[in-house]
């Protein structure tokens, strides 16, 4: 019996140490090696302090920040632990809110979301991306329409010339992958992060 088991224990034991030691132990190295940034979150830091990961989206509040899409991730409820609440950007449950387009309460809350920003930039059309979440709920971008969108409202909180903020969303506009994945984009913490080195 012993020799029949041998074998099945010696798998067992090379394969738990070649997958579960030693494989990780080598992708960590090669990760750490050739892209440290990565491997490490890609976190934006100002004077050695992170202050965010570039590839997960947070809130910001307030006029002087530009904001980036509405979050649909869900949390633990303080209240009661056995339900969940609206926990913005939070990157333990990634997930879109799963409402349909004729679910009562998207219809509602688009509809208000839109009121309150066309509200802010009157006569200027809408981007749909800054009232629809994302699929993860954590993107950290925006279009360039809908951070252009948010100009006139930073550049009045901060006393900025309108023409300077908007020359800062052209600046940190990221482009296309490789010229033709993807669609340009705007990172919002980043493009936030510019704004507040440049207005000191």
């Amino acid at each position: 019996m012993l020799r029949h088991l041998r074998p099945a224990l010696v798998m067992i034991a090379a394969f738990t140490a070649i997958t579960g030691l030693l494989y990780p132990l080598a992708m960590t190295g090669v990760a750490q090696t050739f892209f440290p940034e990565e491997a490490n979150g890609s976190l934006l830091a100002v004077n050695g302090e992170a202050k965010g990961s570039a590839l997960i989206g947070q809130a910001f509040a307030g006029d002087r920040y530009f904001h980036g899409r509405p979050s649909a991730t869900l949390g633990p409820d303080p209240s009661d632990p056995s339900k969940t609440t609206a926990l913005p950007y939070n990157a333990s449950n990634s997930g879109g809110s799963n409402l349909g387009p004729s679910n009562q309460a998207l219809i509602d809350r688009i509809k208000t979301d839109s009121a309150e920003l066309k509200a802010q930039n009157p006569g200027v059309s809408l981007p749909i991306d800054l009232v629809t979440t994302s699929g993860s709920g954590l993107d950290p971008h925006l279009s360039p329409e809908a951070a252009q969108f948010q100009v006139p409202r930073v550049a009045m909180a901060r006393n900025l010339p309108v023409e300077r903020v908007h020359q800062l969303v052209t600046q940190n506009t990221e482009g296309r992958i490789l010229g033709f994945i993807g669609e340009p984009r705007v990172n919002v913490l980043k493009l936030n992060l510019v704004l507040d080195r440049d207005a000191r």
